[in-house]
């Protein structure tokens, strides 16, 4: 864990040297809407821990509308991420020689998280889609079942539009209590981002768990 905490002493080193309020707003949601279109593309960028941590300096804020403006930033990211990498698996299934966008969701879609995404797929169609922003890791094998089903980008999009608004109101609301169980902003911050890095590190380390009990 020792990756945690760094992460959390360099978000708080940080976010205590705040700059001045109309600057975060300038620079702020359109770093937050970048950041989150790239994660959603290359799922490798914490987007939770960034709306959260965004969550938390626009609480603190005295700008109205700082808070609605980080839910619509970061849930607009990330439902046009999302509609741009499925576009682009759907031409990658659609090519001969396939793309290297849709090998990218396919890596990152193990069979067997696969199999039970098609399945809960098949039995509950775009309920699942909310579900699948709101677990850790469970985005890309449900996107994936989508595309091997065939469904086209405005099925796809009609469901993950609710998804998107979720998974952007839940990251929000535990940035918001990490604004307000702390005096700082930086100590908010900090909390913010631990929480989302654990939540996201704990399929892997249960995976692990049960491989070493086996």
């Amino acid at each position: 864990m020792r990756w945690l905490a760094d992460a959390v002493t360099l978000a708080a080193a940080s976010a205590r040297s705040v700059p001045p309020e109309s600057t975060q707003q300038a620079l702020g949601y359109p770093s937050l809407f970048l950041l989150v279109l790239i994660g959603a593309l290359v799922p490798v960028v914490p987007t939770g821990a960034l709306v959260s941590t965004a969550a938390v300096v626009a609480f603190h804020q005295t700008a109205p509308f700082s808070l609605l403006l980080v839910f619509v930033t970061a849930s607009l990211a990330a439902f046009l991420g999302d509609a741009a990498l499925y576009w682009l698996g759907r031409r990658g299934l659609g090519s001969k020689n396939g793309s290297r966008w849709l090998e990218a969701i396919r890596s990152r879609a193990p069979e067997e998280r696969l199999e039970q995404a098609q399945g809960k797929l098949a039995e509950h169609g775009v309920a699942v889609l909310v579900l699948s922003r709101l677990v850790p890791a469970g985005r890309i094998p449900v996107m994936l079942a989508c595309l091997l089903a065939e469904w086209p980008l405005r099925r796809f999009s009609r469901g993950n539009l609710p998804a998107c608004l979720a998974w952007a109101l839940t990251y929000q609301v535990i940035g918001i209590l990490g604004g307000s169980l702390f005096p700082e902003p930086w100590e908010g911050v900090a909390a913010a981002v631990a929480l989302t890095l654990l939540i996201g590190a704990a399929p892997s380390a249960m995976k692990r768990l049960r491989g070493s009990e086996r």
